[in-house]
């Protein structure tokens, strides 16, 4: 299934796909001639698509993917140049500041899968994502500073991600990392052989998406709100999550058939 309100101009192809197939949902950028910049279309495009599967109980888990050698090269600074004033400025960058907390409120889990380039406000893309696999041939950048414009609001994502030491090198110098410091730093989660990356999303997704998707709602939303809270706070916080979860009848459920050493049958709620 794909779904798009809005074209490339160099083809009739969308420029954001969609697949859904057993509970994954994949999302594609699909702008390779513009290395899939986040303009102001696809961040909309984007923004409907998430909007539409945090109601669908089918979805279980997202994958954001790319087409071609790119991830993500940013915002489209074509756009912004052709626009220079302020309020254009900031809509561009609310839109997608807003984009990113929908990311981190989605109730599914978001996978990253990134096989290119991830710069700018595309590595704040897969910073935000709550899991992320990358191709060996993957590289990750915040290089604002190269052109005078600082990464500050891609900053907030991958700081949250990784220590400051390596944020601040990668913000004041612009140099890329590559996929093997992206994981030693915890920007992503695993790099991959580039032939391997489709079947090793896959099986993380299925995994995730064979779980109570009610229990992984919940979780999410702990895991996000907790992390911003004091050590006392946030084991008072979470105490009363797991007290709540412990009423749901997928917890029930769950804990009668580990018992009774038999799979669980979800009823997602």
């Amino acid at each position: 299934m794909s779904t798009s309100a809005n074209f490339n101009p160099q083809s009739d192809e969308p420029i954001l796909l969609r697949s859904d197939e057993g509970g994954v949902c994949t999302l594609t950028l699909n702008r390779s001639t513009t290395r899939n910049a986040l303009s102001t279309a696809m961040m909309q495009e984007l923004q409907t698509a998430l909007d539409s599967i945090a109601a669908d109980p089918s979805v279980r888990i997202v994958v954001l993917a790319a087409a071609g050698p790119a991830f993500c090269a940013g915002h489209d600074l074509r756009e912004l140049r052709a626009n220079p004033t302020t309020d254009f400025y900031r809509t561009m960058f609310e839109t997608c500041s807003a984009l990113m907390l929908t990311i981190t409120r989605l109730p599914q889990p978001v996978i990253a899968k990134v096989q290119g380039m991830a710069s700018a406000a595309g590595c704040q893309l897969v910073a935000t994502a709550d899991l992320a696999l990358a191709s060996e041939n993957a590289a990750f950048a915040t290089p604002g500073v190269n052109i005078g414009l600082f990464c500050s609001t891609p900053m907030v994502a991958v700081s949250r991600k990784i220590g400051r030491k390596a944020m601040m090198e990668m913000l004041l110098t612009g140099d890329s990392v590559d996929a093997a410091e992206a994981q030693r730093t915890g920007l992503i989660n695993r790099a991959v052989p580039a032939d391997r990356l489709d079947d090793e999303v896959a099986a993380l997704a299925a995994k995730i998406a064979s779980k109570s998707a009610h229990t992984l709602k919940v979780g999410k939303k702990a895991f996000y709100k907790q992390i911003e809270m004091g050590l006392e706070d946030a084991y008072a916080y979470c105490g009363g999550v797991m007290t709540e979860n412990m009423t749901a009848a997928d917890a029930e459920e769950g804990i009668d058939a580990f018992l009774e050493k038999r799979a669980p049958v979800w009823r997602d709620e």
